[in-house]
């Protein structure tokens, strides 16, 4: 491919990518939504982000794999534990991605 090939590609995606968020953005103060849907919505992030997480953490090489030597599964488990009973935010990351390192580290 040529540098007008890839040049055309890149204005083409940026093309796409500003025209629907300009869309949904510039009707986005005219739209009511009802307050149940509202309320609903408030958990998307973290539905999303767990149903992206959650396969990595259990498993290994595509088998189930909930042991210690899995260091995804420590350092969650870790964050989990830590997210509860202290419930801080940057403490929970910091600690369940060191936990992961460690364990990490000490696999290796």
């Amino acid at each position: 491919m040529t540098f007008a090939d890839y040049t055309f590609i890149l204005i083409g995606m940026f093309i796409v990518t500003f025209g629907i968020r300009f869309v949904l953005f510039a009707k986005a103060h005219k739209v009511v939504m009802p307050d149940f849907l509202e309320r609903a919505l408030k958990f998307v992030p973290v539905a999303v982000l767990t149903a992206i997480i959650t396969p990595m953490i259990f498993s290994t090489d595509k088998i189930f794999s909930a042991v210690v030597s899995n260091e995804w599964f420590v350092g969650a488990l870790s964050a989990f534990i830590v997210g509860v009973w202290l419930q801080k935010q940057l403490l929970t990351i910091l600690i369940g991605v060191t936990v992961f390192f460690i364990v990490k580290f000490v696999n290796s």
